[in-house]
């Protein structure tokens, strides 16, 4: 289990978590990107199935008096852990427990949007079979639009929205739905990044003149920050999420902005950088 992972951002501490390892096909994490071309630089990651691991890097941050969790990886749910390592090798709770902290702390939940790799602990299974929230004092905020798409799911989609990640929180009556940017304090934005989803949002933290952004889905790969025109097959709007990566990673670059990555190895910290051959490159943070 990859321990939790401070860093100091201002007056805040970001305490990177991670829900373990997902495994995706490397294929679809480039898209119609040739073969040929992302091989040179993602081959020495994958396994013999030409699955790449990614990281399910969450955030727990404490601002202004409230506790907010951003993301809660894949869960512990049999059937959405099959694609990610065992729960046994370590959990988001886990990860909670080492920094001291139950689930009944927590006051905010963000989700970027409502894929099951970044909803999975929004619910849990009780003995007797029933689901209910996770963070049972917690305000859970989603944009209203990607609630609708993923409570409406279509044939593309319907394999990723699963009820028991999103219903559970409604009957509670824990679900918040945001309409584009909203201050959940004054140090943690939530702002739209459209393009994986149509209704995508990322989270801008802002202390003492320090910026991190938590991107969520907007990639998969930090190659995909660097070359914009690789997008992924599960953006859904892919000529939009090109035009959203240019707009933060000019952003990342004009404030020196730590880029959170939830899929990048753990902790997922880096920053953009534009070289003089006017290239753009991720610089790992350690």
């Amino acid at each position: 289990m990859a321990p939790p992972h401070t860093y100091r951002l201002g007056n805040l501490d970001l305490h990177i978590l991670s829900d373990g390892t997902f495994y995706q096909d490397a294929g679809a994490v480039f898209g119609v990107v040739p073969r040929v071309m992302w091989e040179r630089v993602a081959r020495p990651e994958l396994d013999d199935q030409y699955r790449m691991p990614l990281g399910l890097n969450c955030v727990l941050v404490r601002s202004h008096g409230r506790l907010v969790l951003i993301e809660t990886g894949v869960g512990d749910k049999e059937g959405h852990r099959r694609q990610a390592s065992p729960a046994a090798d370590g959990t988001l709770l886990d990860e909670l427990g080492a920094l001291g902290v139950r689930p009944e702390e927590i006051d905010v939940v963000i989700n970027t949007h409502l894929h099951a790799d970044h909803c999975g602990w929004n619910t849990k299974q009780l003995a007797d079979g029933s689901l209910v929230p996770t963070f049972p004092k917690a305000r859970y905020l989603i944009q209203r639009g990607e609630w609708e798409a993923a409570i409406n799911p279509n044939e593309r989609t319907r394999a990723t929205y699963f009820a028991e990640n999103l219903l559970p929180l409604e009957e509670a009556g824990a679900l918040e739905l945001l309409d584009g940017e909203r201050s959940v304090t004054p140090e943690i934005t939530v702002i739209a990044t459209r393009g994986h989803t149509e209704d995508h949002a990322s989270v801008v933290l802002s202390s003492a003149g320090e910026t991190a952004i938590y991107i969520g889905d907007m990639i998969q790969h930090h190659v995909q920050l660097e070359r914009t025109a690789w997008v992924s097959a599960f953006d859904l709007l892919p000529l939009v999420s090109m035009e959203t990566k240019k707009r933060i990673v000019e952003r990342a670059v004009r404030d020196r902005a730590l880029i959170v990555s939830v899929h990048s190895p753990f902790p997922g910290l880096g920053r953009m950088t534009i070289g003089e051959d006017g290239k753009k490159h991720w610089e790992p943070v350690p």
